[in-house]
């Protein structure tokens, strides 16, 4: 679509941007993504002081020549498709940077040509905004699948962030998504390239890493991904892992996740949820692979978070003595979190808690931890 400018095709790559979650970007109500000049996507960013900054986020190109079945960009499909080159790219990016303060760019692009031919247009705008308009913030540039390993250091040398989405736990449930990629030789050798160039003692090190997983597309289950989640974190050292519930009505009639929305439609924001708060209790509060219950389906259960049936389940570990309890301990109990254990031990060295009121606790979560408490000196 060679007749639209360059505001014109940002509109339409930063919104097709919208279906990658690997990115610093919010994940509840108030820290959603909004629009910003020229209809542009930006998406909050949780700085590491507490406060908050936002980021702009954009395909270079939504054509592409894969086939991934759950994704509407996917080259079957009849959509505007348009991109921008490298000079576009970067120049729009310092052109808003100039207007409004930003914490980085998120740049990423469906597959054209090659995936070595659009990693190149990727890390040229890169490289632009580097050497050319001396741009020293955050960059998050996507890796994509089928990247060589050249391609790959190059992008690990110009970005703050790299990110490649695993999509599936697994070559299995992948073969039902694509016929055009191999999982093994196009996502999880990549995968495994990063983590060895952004070890600790490398000269990556400094590089942050993530992936995404595509929910309920294909027909793997939460016990799958929970057991390649400790593998990314573990062997592999990525710093975060996302999840994206895959949406009806974008992808194929043929995919499994199709069938499974008809069946139960309200379940696929829930499941994504309860993947979330298993990740957060990872890491932050040091669960580990057994400390989760599945389902009959290897699933996990919808009506209740998995700390609240990991304490259910548990009888004997409780009550907790809230005046005696060490961190880890305390973060065992329904309702409190990091920021209410830090107000606990606080607390505790002036004087004995008495009462869940002197826990800073109210509402839904001073009902949830009650059971689980006690004040005894």
């Amino acid at each position: 679509m060679t007749h639209l400018d360059t505001h014109e095709k940002l509109k339409i790559l930063s919104a097709d941007s919208q279906y990658d979650l690997a990115c610093a970007c919010g994940t509840s109500d108030h820290d959603r993504r909004h629009r910003g000049l020229e209809g542009r996507w930006l998406y909050p960013v949780t700085l590491a002081n507490g406060g908050q900054s936002i980021m702009l986020k954009t395909l270079m190109s939504n054509a592409c020549r894969n086939d991934c079945k759950y994704c509407p960009l996917r080259s079957q499909t009849n959509i505007r498709r348009c991109s921008l080159a490298p000079e576009e790219t970067a120049g729009i990016f310092m052109n808003y940077l100039r207007r409004m303060t930003l914490y980085g760019l998120f740049l990423s692009s469906g597959v054209t040509n090659s995936p070595d031919h659009t990693m190149a247009q990727l890390n040229e705008t890169a490289w632009l905004l580097r050497r050319k308009h001396d741009y020293r913030g955050y960059i998050h540039l996507k890796v994509l699948p089928g990247a060589s390993d050249a391609a790959i250091e190059e992008t690990l040398s110009l970005a703050s962030a790299v990110s490649i989405n695993i999509e599936t736990p697994g070559a299995g449930h992948f073969a039902k998504l694509s016929q055009r990629k191999d999982y093994l030789a196009d996502i999880i050798r990549p995968l495994k390239l990063i983590s060895r160039l952004t070890a600790r003692g490398e000269r990556h090190a400094r590089v942050r890493t993530t992936t995404q997983f595509i929910v309920g597309a294909s027909d793997e289950k939460d016990s799958e991904i929970v057991n390649y989640l400790f593998g990314l974190y573990n062997r592999l050292h990525l710093n975060r892992v996302y999840f994206s519930a895959y949406q009806p009505g974008l992808g194929t009639s043929d995919i499994p996740g199709e069938k499974q929305s008809l069946q139960n439609p309200g379940s696929r924001l829930m499941r994504e949820h309860r993947l979330y708060q298993v990740d957060f209790l990872v890491r932050q509060y040091g669960f580990k692979a057994a400390d989760f219950h599945f389902d009959q389906d290897n699933n996990l259960p919808l009506d209740k978070d998995p700390k609240q049936i990991w304490a259910e389940r548990h009888p004997g570990f409780f009550p907790i003595n809230v005046n005696r309890a060490d961190r880890e301990t305390l973060l065992r109990v329904p309702g409190i979190g990091p920021r209410t254990v830090k107000t606990i031990l606080q607390r505790r060295q002036l004087h004995k808690l008495g009462d869940t009121s002197d826990l800073g606790l109210k509402g839904k979560r001073r009902k949830q931890a009650e059971p689980f408490i006690c004040f005894a000196s």
